[in-house]
């Protein structure tokens, strides 16, 4: 999922620290990695995707710490309830496609700013954008970006629905 507030935030330091962000990726959440080959994302895929997505309400999302993992200082949301229901979501439709090939027991949602730098540049950083938090989105749509070999492009995207709708 795009956000879109972060942007002024992290930017410059995603285009010098993330190869994602060169790559054609924004500022985002993932909500599931690897997904299926975009070749064999067709006009089902997609409705199938909408209509998964289409029931789970939009909501607030508060990236107020950073974090890390091994190698990558991200941004972390106050709480990943929301965004871990839409990936549990997308998992239940498409178990053959487990987040980050099942490497972690745990999916953690965040916001990557700096993956493989040294300490002292992610310690910079990480002080940097301490000082412009907390970044609040409202969590309205999911992007399907698709790699073509060069570059990640959006495919779709895939609006949740607005609280209190019951359409």
């Amino acid at each position: 999922m795009r956000v879109p507030e972060a942007e002024p935030l992290v930017r410059a330091w995603r285009d010098r620290l993330d190869p994602s962000a060169s790559a054609g990726v924004p500022a985002h959440v993932t909500v599931l990695f690897p997904f299926l080959d975009a070749s064999r994302i067709d006009e089902g895929v997609c409705a199938a995707i909408g209509e998964v997505l289409g029931r789970y309400e939009s909501f607030e999302a508060r990236f107020d710490h950073c974090g890390r993992f091994p190698g990558v200082l991200y941004l972390a949301p106050e709480t990943g309830a929301g965004f871990r229901c839409l990936t549990e979501a997308i998992v239940e439709r498409w178990p053959e496609c487990p987040p980050f090939g099942g490497q972690f027991d745990d999916v953690v949602p965040h916001l990557t700013v700096a993956q493989g730098q040294d300490e002292a540049v992610v310690e910079m950083a990480e002080a940097d954008l301490l000082t412009g938090l907390p970044v609040v989105t409202q969590v309205s749509a999911v992007d399907l970006l698709v790699h073509d070999g060069t570059r990640w492009r959006r495919r779709a995207a895939f609006p949740l629905a607005y609280p209190g709708f019951s359409g």
